[in-house]
């Protein structure tokens, strides 16, 4: 578990985050640090994208399966091998005060690497807009924007009111994408720039995908296995996923599946 948050006195609302591999890394069980050169890699690796059309990705799973956690290990590995790269974190100060992420074991909570990851703290979607409606005045950019459950920063009734239409929470969240992949392009004619949102869903699909589809072009699915564990999969294969549990306060991968079998019989 990570600890408190200083602030970032040039950056309202904003605080750092506490570091060193370009991959994931987890503690692993039955499993090495090589096989992560698979889906995993894709995910977690710090290599940047060849091109704008691959920086936009979506994470997506059930409450409490460790998408903060997640979101906060790709932002570590993004800028670890670096020394003057940042990211921005954007996510709820009340949410992740009360449940902090956990970072997988042997890596330092006071590394100097997260003083580059700069915490945006927002209360609702129009903080999210505000910040993104401001990101081409920058003069550079991070190599990673995080919006940490993006869908929760949007309230349905308001979002029915503001638009008169039932659909109301639909359009309000397609217009933050649209403001948000707009500026991440931006940024991408200066140099590489990611775009990670994760999202809660509750069921088996994700309620909102065919909206992140139409903005989001890579996206990571999180199931439980039933046990404890979760499967972590790419949308775009039909083959790779990897097993990765919180245990003891740290991320723990266990398993990387190169095939749906393998997923069944290991």
């Amino acid at each position: 578990m990570i600890g408190a948050l200083p602030e970032q006195s040039d950056m309202p609302e904003t605080g750092v985050f506490p570091g060193p591999n370009s991959f994931f890394r987890l503690t692993t069980a039955n499993t090495s640090q090589s096989p992560v050169a698979t889906m995993v890699e894709r995910f977690f690796s710090i290599n940047v994208p060849d091109s704008p059309d691959n920086a936009m990705m979506l994470l997506t799973g059930p409450p409490s399966s460790g998408k903060t956690s997640l979101l906060f290990q790709f932002a570590f590995n993004s800028i670890v091998n670096t020394d003057d790269k940042s990211v921005v974190f954007i996510c709820s100060r009340r949410k992740l005060s009360t449940k902090p992420p956990f970072l997988s074991q042997g890596i330092d909570p006071s590394s100097d690497v997260f003083d580059r990851i700069q915490m945006k703290y927002v209360e609702d979607e129009e903080g999210i807009n505000k910040f993104f409606a401001a990101f081409h005045m920058h003069d550079t950019f991070p190599v990673l924007v995080i919006i940490d459950d993006l869908g929760e920063f949007f309230d349905e009734k308001n979002c029915q009111q503001r638009y008169n239409s039932p659909r109301g929470r639909e359009l309000a969240i397609a217009r933050t994408l649209a403001l948000c992949c707009n500026a991440i392009n931006h940024a991408n004619e200066k140099g590489p720039c990611m775009l990670l949102v994760s999202d809660t869903h509750h069921g088996d699909t994700p309620r909102l995908l065919h909206i992140y589809k139409g903005w989001l072009n890579s996206i990571f699915t999180i199931k439980g296995d039933g046990i404890g564990s979760f499967i972590l999969k790419n949308n775009s294969s039909l083959t790779k996923s990897a097993k990765y549990s919180i245990a003891l306060q740290y991320l723990v991968l266990e398993e990387i599946y190169e095939t749906e079998e393998q997923k069944y019989h290991l």
